[in-house]
């Protein structure tokens, strides 16, 4: 009896290891296809971070939260095809609100970044106030940590990672292996697979995916954008910080906005 237990037990696990193998070997990788992503602004925290000792800076916070919810949402796309990606806003994105808050830079600029995997070149089109740049600089070099946490996020089981980029922004990224494209939101790229999820605990910002797309995606759609003054990243931060000089500490907060 004994005998032909162990025997039912060991052809119940042959069973279920061809199983397993069976959906890894047919496991199908998306390699082409629009994400759609979901900023999530924390604006208490952000306004906050601002009012310090000014008196009039916190009354104009009490009325903010008066009328106003504590996040603001931003929609973005992500296209991608082989080793290029495009990130831009949605058309259908919200006019700006917020009263005196609703205007500021550092919440929300609408980038456009396409990224050329491959060759470690990207071209953004970011615009502050009055100005709109177009910067074309090699990838960013993230150092990333990983770890062994997981979730899953938009139907796809993602991993965790860390980094620090410009030299103060912690951030965690979740990318899955199934989307074997080493991109993401903004310009978070450099992990082994797509990055569906990233949040910079300390800018009170993050980047969920709420929906892929597996499709194909046309030249068209990744069309890097073309107007605006030409500058790489190390001439846009020296721009800003002279045109922000006298903006005190919210200058480093538009400054990173632009910068990432």
């Amino acid at each position: 009896m004994k005998i032909k237990t162990f025997q039912l037990f060991a052809c119940l696990f042959a069973l279920a290891f061809c199983i397993q193998s069976a959906q890894a070997q047919y496991a199908r990788f998306v390699e082409s296809g629009v994400i759609e992503f979901e900023k999530r602004v924390n604006m208490y925290a952000k306004i906050q971070n601002r009012v310090g000792s000014s008196s009039f800076m916190e009354q104009a916070f009490e009325q903010y939260k008066r009328t106003n919810p504590q996040f603001r949402t931003f929609k973005y796309n992500l296209a991608f095809d082989g080793a290029k990606t495009k990130f831009w806003p949605q058309d259908n994105q919200a006019a700006s609100s917020g009263g005196f808050f609703g205007g500021d830079p550092s919440i929300d600029i609408g980038s456009t970044i396409v990224s050329d995997l491959l060759a470690q070149q990207s071209t953004s089109q970011k615009s502050i106030y009055e100005e709109t740049y177009l910067i074309t600089d090699s990838l960013r070099q993230i150092q990333w940590r990983f770890t062994n946490e997981s979730r899953e996020i938009a139907g796809y089981e993602c991993r965790r990672a860390n980094a620090l980029v410009l030299d103060s922004i912690y951030v965690v990224a979740f990318y899955t292996d199934q989307i074997p494209v080493s991109g993401g939101p903004e310009s978070f790229t450099g992990l082994p697979g797509m990055i569906l999820g990233v949040a910079l605990p300390h800018e009170n910002v993050t980047y969920f995916a709420t929906k892929v797309d597996d499709r194909p995606v046309s030249a068209k759609e990744l069309a890097a954008p073309t107007k605006g003054k030409a500058v790489n990243y190390r001439e846009l931060r020296e721009q800003l910080e002279s045109s922000l000089k006298n903006w005190g500490d919210h200058a480093q907060s538009i400054l990173k906005a632009m910068l990432l």
